[in-house]
């Protein structure tokens, strides 16, 4: 058997749950999630809260792992309790639980062999489930916004921006500016970057519409007012968030920060058209490397915090 922890936000969620659906290849009886990182007591230390989103697909197949499930991997037993113990008082490290297998790099092709590993991580790389995308999308089936005439705003959107030469342009700010995380995930997207993924559609397209996609909607308002350029889509919020991933699949090009939620904005788009944008790094303590990148992320256009295409 094989259990993986679904943890963090949607994009995150959905990244871990399509690694589920590519395991089910190898182990179609033996793959099942843990959702117990979402429990009360679990996010009650949290600094920020989250919930299992995925459950506001529409009819999202999966199977949950029961308690006892779990427990056979993660709780360690007496002897391995007391080595442990002995070898921390010899000033040794004791041995990470061998049972858990967890993300230490961008991607792990010894994944798809393993068996009986409790797995824990994100899972960003485009190369895990490139090849069941198509399945995804279907998997993937978004609810309506929970107020109707919200849901009439967003389908005739959804309408003009598949008539017309319609961007994406996802910004990521709030938390991703505090001190401790700027420094892993800062001056990535910069104002460079995007400058640069839009005079990317600018010059090879006529009549380009942006999107704005931002928790920060007073940043956006004040840099992008020309309402004949930008549209600031500021009314998907709380548990209506995912509309903003719904609406960037119907765009000619997605423009995304190195934020998981763009990239299933740009990954769910099932244009024939479509050209996808994203950050040549995620995060800051990643080594890259263009060759790599461009085999982790086939098919997307990589450009670097400089404004330059890698």
């Amino acid at each position: 058997m094989l259990i993986i922890q679904i943890a963090g936000g949607l994009g995150n969620q959905m990244q871990q749950y399509a690694l589920y659906r590519k395991l089910l290849k190898y182990h179609p009886d033996g793959v099942r999630l843990d959702l117990s990182w979402f429990d009360s007591e679990v996010q009650k230390n949290m600094l920020a809260k989250r919930e299992f989103e995925l459950a506001l697909f529409k009819g999202l197949p999966y199977i949950e792992c029961k308690p006892k499930e779990r427990a056979a991997f993660l709780d360690r037993n007496a002897a391995q309790q007391l080595t442990g113990k002995v070898l921390k008082k010899l000033g040794l490290r004791d041995n990470a639980n061998p049972n858990v297998f967890e993300e230490s790099r961008m991607f792990h092709p010894e994944i798809f062999e393993l068996d009986n590993k409790y797995i824990i991580g994100y899972f960003a790389c485009q190369k895990y489930y490139d090849d069941i995308m198509g399945d995804l999308c279907n998997l993937f089936e978004f609810p309506e916004h929970s107020d109707p005439e919200l849901e009439k705003k967003n389908l005739e959107l959804i309408s003009k921006m598949e008539k017309e030469n319609s961007v994406s342009v996802h910004i990521r700010r709030g938390d991703y500016l505090d001190p401790e995380n700027f420094k892993i995930l800062g001056n990535i997207a910069t104002d460079e970057y995007y400058e640069s993924a839009m005079k990317y559609f600018e010059d090879r397209y006529e009549k380009v519409h942006f999107y704005i996609f931002t928790s920060d909607h007073e940043y956006a308002r004040e840099h992008f007012a020309d309402e004949s350029k930008y549209t600031i889509v500021d009314w998907n919020t709380g548990k209506d968030s995912l509309q903003d991933v719904r609406l960037m699949n119907h765009c000619l090009g997605n423009i995304c920060a190195n934020s998981t939620f763009s990239f299933w904005g740009a990954r769910l788009n099932q244009r024939q058209d479509k050209v996808m944008i994203r950050t040549y790094k995620m995060r800051n303590n990643q080594p890259v490397d263009p060759d790599t990148m461009h085999d982790y992320w086939k098919g997307w256009i990589l450009i670097d915090e400089t404004g330059r295409e890698v």
